[in-house]
């Protein structure tokens, strides 16, 4: 299986090159059975090695360094949170095959939870509300700065952009009247704070109705922790957002700047993958949607 091409550097990426790096830095996998899974991640390719193990390799260069940095902050962190993490079993090394660090973990069982058919979505907001609450405690003394941890502000030259490529196919004022509040609110002045920073359902694996798995580490670090109240819009029915939150502690400075993110992360992400990457869209149009009807 050939995966869809999302961006313009990346590489081709499949079994035969998977299996040729495994033998060559890791023979004593050789022989495991070896798949390509279906994901609508956009970061990294993901194999299906053996019953047990799982291959991450980067799609392009500047998925790279998320790599390097996700195996070096995981064991920090994992032993801290209530769902499990991914468990590196190996750095793989740049080869004549594959220009770039990559790596092999341990396969965690689960499945994605589905906005909009969550079977106990109160259940599963107490479970994120304790897992964000977890990572939060966790010493965050010489973490390294979140890639979102920082102001909102950060993100205006790419909403515009991406506001400007989709007139006409969204409601481009209210989403960017919307954008304005929560430019206008404070910025966070609290103390560095570890953020997971990419709570997606894509992230998440969920098993018996619970939240038994995050995984992609790529994107975490210290600073402000408002980003990761994105799942109140990106997966739980408006319900619910009360019970997360609460769990969580936010406040309404703190919910509004995690709001403001989840609206960035889908605007911006939904002119990119409009076309090579459909779940993801359907996930922008969704958020999107969603902190629109709350707004009204």
């Amino acid at each position: 299986m050939r995966a869809v091409r999302m961006h313009e550097d990346e590489v081709d990426i499949d079994v035969s090159l998977v299996g040729r790096l495994i033998a060559g830095q890791f023979p004593r996998w050789t022989g495991l059975s070896l798949r390509r899974l279906e994901s609508s991640g956009t970061e990294n390719a993901m194999f299906r090695l053996g019953a047990d193990k799982v291959v991450r390799l980067p799609r392009h260069p500047r998925a790279v360094e998320a790599i390097t940095h996700e195996l070096r902050w995981l064991p920090r962190l994992a032993p801290g949170l209530p769902a499990a993490a991914p468990e590196p079993l190996g750095q793989g090394e740049p080869g004549d095959d594959f220009p770039w660090p990559w790596a092999v973990y341990g396969w965690l069982d689960g499945r994605n939870p589905v906005p909009g058919a969550l079977e106990e979505p109160g259940l599963l907001a107490e479970d994120l509300g304790a897992y964000v609450t977890a990572l939060r405690r966790i010493d965050a003394a010489q973490g390294p700065i979140g890639y979102r941890g920082v102001p909102l502000a950060t993100r205006e030259r790419f909403m515009r952009e991406a506001l400007a490529q989709l007139a006409g196919r969204i409601d481009t004022a209210a989403v960017t009247d919307l954008w304005e509040q929560a430019l206008r609110g404070p910025e966070y002045a609290g103390p560095p704070v570890w953020a997971h920073g990419d709570l997606m359902a894509g992230n998440l694996l969920v098993s018996g109705r619970r939240l038994t798995g995050v995984i992609d580490y790529g994107t975490v670090g210290v600073g402000d922790p408002a980003v990761d109240l994105i799942s109140a819009w990106c997966l739980l029915p408006a319900e619910v957002r009360g019970v997360f939150r609460e769990a969580v502690g936010a406040d309404g400075a703190e919910w509004a700047r995690g709001r403001g993110w989840a609206l960035s992360i889908a605007v911006i992400a939904l002119p990119y993958y409009w076309e090579t990457n459909p779940p993801v869209a359907e996930n922008s149009r969704y958020v999107i949607g969603e902190i629109l009807a709350e707004s009204r």
